[in-house]
């Protein structure tokens, strides 16, 4: 599975890096935003592990507010890409979520992780390890595909399996075979208590200015749900 992740992500590389952050309404007018909000305004010298980083656009997002960030991603291609966008003023692995990670106990102030888990069927390790390197006050934030995206997409029509579906994205004229795994809501609530306790559940919306006609131009939906954990469990 993850080989296929990141055999996908690197032919997504360049159009990440150059197309997403300026065309891409549902990370521009849904998810972004929703996820920016969530983080205090003040986060100077906070540390920040961006957990699946892509091409890099929180990243550099936290830097320019004056956090300590390390970035981290399955895909060689895109942890090029993040350098290629922060330069030497971040630390940028390629790494994979699945492992033990290469972090010391209570490192972090917040793991940000942008979209990321629904390439990992087994939530209970890497959990396990974020709640490991997160500070005991530190703040866990991420976002995944909406339960009732997937459904449609889902071989069994069944909304209360978690199943793997190999999806079809088209980028630069090719289509490129994405893997992910859907899982019902409950799933996705019960596995984050497991080692966080919930402070906040978003489903976000299409930020003002951003018109129908705009959000019709697009050929699929990618809804996006969001939570804000808190390391421990209640």
């Amino acid at each position: 599975m993850n080989h296929l992740v990141q055999k996908a992500y690197d032919a997504f590389s360049s159009d990440y890096e150059h197309r997403v952050d300026n065309h891409s309404l549902y990370n521009i007018a849904y998810e972004r935003p929703a996820m920016m909000t969530q983080l205090p305004n003040e986060i100077k010298e906070k540390t920040i592990l961006d957990a699946g980083c892509a091409a890099g656009w929180y990243t550099e997002q936290f830097m320019k507010r004056g956090a300590r960030v390390t970035a981290i991603d399955l895909s060689p291609e895109m942890v090029a890409a993040t350098k290629r966008r922060v330069g030497d003023q971040a630390e940028v692995l390629c790494l994979n979520l699945t492992d033990k990670l290469p972090f010391a106990n209570n490192s972090f102030d917040f793991i940000v992780s942008s979209l990321v888990l629904h390439y990992v069927e087994d939530w209970g390790p890497t959990f396990q390890e974020f709640k490991r390197i997160l500070k005991p006050d530190g703040i866990l934030l991420f976002s995944v595909h909406h339960p009732f995206m997937d459904i449609r997409r889902s071989p069994s029509n069944d909304y209360f399996a978690t199943e793997l579906i190999i999806d079809q994205w088209k980028r630069q004229g090719k289509f490129i075979e994405v893997p992910y795994y859907c899982r019902p809501l409950h799933e996705i609530l019960n596995e984050t208590l497991a080692y966080f306790s919930i402070e906040k559940l978003i489903e976000p919306q299409r930020v003002p200015g951003t018109t129908r006609g705009q959000m019709c131009k697009l050929s699929s939906t990618e809804g996006q749900s969001t939570e804000g954990v808190k390391n421990g469990t209640e």
